[in-house]
């Protein structure tokens, strides 16, 4: 989704898969009639939706109680309001059962500023949900190199490490300031005070 943004993890992802086992999907609105293909994946009982929330089950558990082991996972790549966009607004995203990482692993992705330091990279979701699914911490660590290896690279020559706007805020040390929308405002301190949004 992301295609205009340097940043993006995706081609990292699609460049370290076999072409057959990672397709991107490029765009915002997904529907039956315009995409089949993607209709008929979502409707398969081995489908799953990586994206957090209260409905979301935690992948680990999901899968020790799944009759059906799953085949594929979809991954919404964009910056996090794209994401919630793409979810709620494409009825197919409905269809696959919702999972979410249960993780305590920090971004590696230093060099881009994260909401919260548990906020993960598309790369990153998609390393450690394939860990999970075929159990085999060694695809996490496969699937990461690419993206230490493009932060080193990038901190050798001038970029700096981005620490994430929670600890900005905890810290007094955020360089904007504060939005006068009440609901942006709410988000920030909501964020101030560690609670999940």
């Amino acid at each position: 989704l992301k295609e205009n943004k340097v940043l993006r993890t995706v081609p990292l992802l699609a460049a370290c898969l076999p072409q057959d086992k990672c397709k991107v999907k490029i765009g915002r609105r997904f529907s039956e009639e315009r995409d089949s293909e993607l209709s008929t994946v979502c409707r398969k009982s081995g489908t799953l939706i990586l994206y957090p929330g209260a409905e979301a089950a935690n992948l680990e558990e999901f899968i020790l109680d799944s009759p059906v082991y799953p085949s594929t996972i979809i991954i919404i790549d964009g910056t996090w309001s794209q994401a919630k966009d793409i979810f709620y607004k494409n009825s197919l995203f409905r269809h696959p059962k919702q999972v979410q990482l249960k993780t305590s692993i920090s971004s590696q992705y230093v060099i881009r500023m994260q909401p919260t330091n548990r906020c993960l990279s598309t790369l990153e979701c998609a390393a450690v949900a394939l860990s999970i699914l075929e159990k085999n911490n060694y695809i996490q660590e496969t699937l990461l190199r690419p993206l230490q290896a493009l932060c080193s690279f990038q901190l050798q020559h001038g970029a700096q490490i981005r620490l994430s706007k929670e600890h900005l805020l905890k810290n007094g040390l955020y360089p904007k300031p504060m939005p006068k929308n009440k609901r942006k405002l709410r988000k920030m301190e909501l964020l101030m005070n560690s609670v999940k949004i």
